[in-house]
């Protein structure tokens, strides 16, 4: 539930600050006692902004934990047209200039209801799927009928008529022949 991704944001946030580069030596050999910061400019849908102060050695996850405190799901960071999908990536890595922008989408949907978003979302596909697999037979029980009419009561089809009949067969022969081919 809530309470538990609550839970788990504060212990996330606890163990970044652990590792901090002011506390850890590896961090105070590789840049000095602190890593310099930078400011991004995160925009927003709406046109709004907002400056967010980062590190070179942030990560994405660091960022969206720092800046949307229990949305790191929902948002979606996007620079220069690349959505920043992997949240252990370090900015640095993205050679982020200072004052560059990165564009922010918040989606209204929690995590929490997505599994159950494509089992419903499939329910449609799978009704129009047995539609589609249900065509194929009435096409054929149609067809069939008609050539034994045909057959049957030959006086009563114009020669346009049988002709048609004929064209509809070879079209939907060649259609179910390419359909099922793939």
């Amino acid at each position: 539930g809530p309470d538990g991704a609550g839970g788990a944001t504060t212990a996330l946030r606890a163990r970044g600050g652990a590792g901090a580069p002011q506390q850890s030596p590896g961090g105070a050999a590789g840049g000095g006692p602190a890593e310099p910061t930078m400011v991004l400019r995160l925009k927003f849908l709406n046109d709004t902004e907002r400056l967010a102060r980062v590190r070179p050695g942030d990560t994405v996850g660091a960022l969206k934990r720092a800046y949307f405190p229990g949305q790191e799901q929902q948002v979606r960071l996007i620079y220069q047209g690349q959505l920043l999908r992997d949240d252990a990536q370090s900015l640095a890595a993205l050679h982020l200039a200072p004052n560059s922008v990165l564009h922010c989408h918040i989606s209204q949907h929690s995590p929490a209801p997505a599994p159950a978003g494509p089992r419903t979302s499939a329910d449609p596909v799978h009704t129009a799927l047995n539609v589609g697999s249900l065509m194929l037979p009435l096409f054929v029980l149609m067809l069939a009928v008609l050539w034994y009419f045909q057959l049957q009561y030959r006086h009563v089809f114009t020669a346009t008529a049988t002709t048609f009949l004929a064209g509809l067969t070879l079209l939907f022969s060649f259609m179910a022949f390419t359909m099922y081919r793939r």
